[in-house]
């Protein structure tokens, strides 16, 4: 295949960015590393039926009545006030998720989620199920978008990290012409090394280490610990 005729990979470093990029056309990976896409996979490798991702508390709490689903979500890293559980993936053992529902809000990672429903197909990635994203990616052959939930806007650098090494894995089978996604692997290459030592530079990383979460953050970080596919389908996550 010529570089023409492969499809795109591009990377946007955060969601005040995804209004410069085609969404309808793409395939869009969401990348929340600490840690929304990696709970959600987590969640649902342990024996979940669906996460319902959810923008505000209230929401998450109403949705959760009405279901009989577990409640969770975070804001600015601590568990939301009046949800019982939080966005760690420790949280969500088989013997607690299994044939549940949980519906999730998170300060930065749903957001994205509910911005990119125009696209062909919404997935969510990070480093826990990054071969089946990496793989399902490959196979689809379509234009894709690796979307950084950032923080607040901010681009950061675990999203960033994330993205890099999915370029880094794919981009034989793709068209990449976007300076972001190249730089996203250059900072992935530097750091592929030692990706929790670059880490405790980052912003985030401080955030959560302050709350005592550095076992999180390793789970995070590691490759394939929770290796299926979550795809978005009528509001809900459940295993592509």
């Amino acid at each position: 295949m010529t570089e023409q005729q492969k499809p795109s990979l591009e990377v946007c470093l955060s969601p005040a960015l995804l209004h410069l990029y085609d969404v309808k056309n793409c395939i869009v990976v969401i990348i929340d590393v600490l840690r929304a896409t990696s709970t959600i996979c987590t969640v649902l490798y342990n024996g979940a039926t669906k996460v319902i991702p959810v923008s505000s508390v209230a929401e998450c709490v109403n949705i959760g009545k009405q279901l009989g689903a577990i409640t969770a979500g975070e804001r600015d890293g601590r568990i939301a006030e009046g949800l019982l559980h939080g966005n760690s993936p420790f949280e969500y053992p088989r013997e607690f998720i299994q044939d549940q529902t949980l519906v999730l809000t998170t300060t930065n990672g749903t957001k994205l989620l509910h911005m990119a429903k125009d696209a062909i197909q919404i997935v969510t990635g990070s480093f826990p199920n990054i071969s089946a994203v990496c793989d399902y990616l490959v196979a689809q052959k379509q234009p894709v978008i690796l979307g950084c939930a950032a923080w607040k806007d901010r681009v950061n650098m675990e999203d960033t990290l994330f993205a890099g090494a999915v370029v880094s894995r794919i981009r034989e089978h793709f068209s990449v012409n976007c300076d972001s996604a190249i730089m996203a692997e250059s900072a992935y290459n530097a750091a592929k090394g030692d990706l929790y030592g670059v880490m405790t530079q980052a912003s985030h990383f401080k955030r959560l280490a302050n709350y005592g979460l550095e076992n999180d953050i390793r789970y995070c970080l590691t490759p394939d610990g929770a290796n299926v596919l979550p795809i978005f389908n009528n509001g809900e996550l459940v295993i592509g």
